[in-house]
């Protein structure tokens, strides 16, 4: 009996060294297959680009960072963004996003609601606080919290931006030559709602300023791109937009079924965002919206954040994503157009955030003017937090 316990206590022992290593590395080599950053020689940049990348505001709609189990603060070897690869490639405003419900075998075509969520086991695995195991909101409040944490032990290099006050005094800073990034927070898909409209008030007070609609589901406000068919908004839905409107937050449809995106044209007067997307004209697939309806979002003052993914652009390479770029202007206008990488976002691509004066130079290779890189690479996102933010 006692060379039975001794056995059992070694087994028990194992079993605890095991689920240890598993929370250890698990995470970080998760996040290294949904992230990569293909292999690549340094991209030629030019001295011109070089100096006018260093000399523009650059603003990114959509990282989704605070999903992962590492400091932002520290330059980590997998993933896309951190403090000091945003530094590096001279972003000046970063738009972090909480993903917080995903479904397994998520595609563009088709997502059941239903469908067993790939979040809920990213928290437990990552040991999230309990309360964010079962629950939507609490894993918005907690990807908020991560961003506060790091912008207060930051130093003063990151803070955390929910004002226009706020984010001049940023960019204040910037231009008297501080190393500094203005964080907002955005929130994809607006299901940690939790069909209470009273929740948006905790989730504004928690930081977010940016509000998603749907994400790769039919969630309790309307339809999906990739949900059940083209639904339209919910009356819910219709509250939430009315609410967003009126509170001086950005609304974004990316993810959104093309009828909840006219549905919400219909119903506001404020600009909107497609904050990580492709271009239809430049690679036909679902995830793009038609151009005549990215045309109608641009009218609204509203901006397409265009994203450095394959998917989205079919290259992903500088020259590739360029070229997306340049379409959309033609597409859209000149004004109404931005960078949304959806970096962190489960998405490989061909260069980091410390890389983008690769995009800079590719840009002007593609015979942009330096007025036109300027507005896509941060003005244009500029504006429209200008307009909304209050």
């Amino acid at each position: 009996m006692r060379t039975f316990g001794k056995w059992l206590g070694r087994l028990l022992g194992l079993v605890l060294v095991a689920i240890v290593a598993f929370l250890a590395f698990a995470p970080g080599y998760v996040e290294s297959t949904r992230n990569p950053v293909a292999p690549h020689a340094p991209y030629p940049v030019s001295d011109a680009a070089a100096t006018l990348h260093a000399d523009m505001l650059v603003g990114d709609w959509h990282a989704d960072t605070l999903l992962w189990k590492r400091d932002p603060l520290d330059r980590a070897d997998r993933g896309q963004v951190d403090l000091p690869r945003l530094i590096e490639g001279n972003v000046g405003i970063q738009v972090f996003t909480a993903v917080t419900k995903s479904p397994a075998g998520q595609n563009y075509d088709e997502n059941s609601a239903e469908a067993m969520d790939n979040i809920t086991l990213l928290a437990m695995g990552q040991l999230w606080p309990v309360d964010t195991w079962g629950s939507l909101y609490e894993r918005a409040r907690y990807q908020a919290a991560r961003l506060h944490d790091a912008a207060a032990r930051s130093g003063g290099q990151l803070r955390v931006v929910t004002t226009r006050a706020e984010l001049d005094a940023v960019l204040a800073d910037r231009a008297a030559g501080k190393t500094v990034v203005a964080g907002l927070l955005g929130i994809e898909g607006a299901h940690p709602l939790q069909g209470d409209l009273s929740k948006l008030q905790g989730l504004q007070d928690a930081g977010y300023t940016v509000i998603g609609l749907q994400h790769f589901f039919d969630n309790e406000l309307g339809g999906s791109l990739h949900g059940i068919g083209n639904k339209g908004l919910t009356e819910f839905g219709r509250e939430v937009v009315q609410a967003v409107a009126a509170r001086g937050l950005v609304l974004d449809v990316a993810h959104s079924s093309p009828q909840v995106a006219r549905d919400v044209l219909d119903m506001t007067d404020i600009p909107i965002i497609v904050s990580h997307t492709g271009i239809y004209a430049n690679c036909p697939v679902k995830r793009n919206f038609p151009d005549e309806l990215m045309q109608d979002i641009a009218a609204t003052g509203g901006v397409i954040g265009i994203g450095y993914w394959a998917d989205v652009t079919c290259d992903d390479s500088p020259a590739g994503v360029a070229k997306t770029i340049k379409t959309a202007i033609d597409v859209v206008g000149e004004d109404h157009v931005s960078l949304g990488s959806d970096f962190d976002g489960s998405v490989g691509t061909a260069f980091d955030t410390s890389e983008l004066s690769a995009l800079t130079q590719a840009l002007m290779d593609a015979g942009l003017t330096e007025a036109q890189i300027r507005k896509v690479m941060g003005e244009n996102l500029l504006r429209v937090l200008h307009e909304r933010l209050n």
